[in-house]
């Protein structure tokens, strides 16, 4: 389950920084100074990891037994600005408290 995390982990971040950019650069480019080559080139590639974003949640979901709930969050954490940062820091923060868990549950 760490490679499904670590791809997880690398997947949000890219996500987040390719939508911070087209939110925060491309957007007041776009509208503000009548320039839409940054959503242009940033929208699709972005809508492209965020389908990647998608199937390395449910992944990572399926193989940490989430309710459906926490699942259909985590991703939706991909569309608003800054959040996929947040959700990753909390399913990392989660995953690696219930895997300091799991020795202690084996004994």
């Amino acid at each position: 389950m760490q490679g499904a995390l670590t791809r997880y982990r690398i997947i949000a971040w890219i996500v987040g920084v390719f939508l911070v950019v087209l939110v925060l650069v491309g957007m007041p480019l776009k509208y503000i100074g009548d320039n839409d080559t940054v959503v242009a080139v940033i929208g699709p590639l972005h809508g492209f990891l965020y389908m990647i974003y998608l199937l390395l949640t449910f992944d990572l979901s399926r193989r940490a037994r989430w309710p459906f709930g926490r699942m259909v969050l985590v991703m939706l954490a991909g569309t608003i600005p800054f959040f996929s940062f947040w959700a990753e820091r909390k399913v990392t923060r989660s995953w690696v408290a219930n895997t300091a868990l799991e020795p202690a549950l084996n004994e």
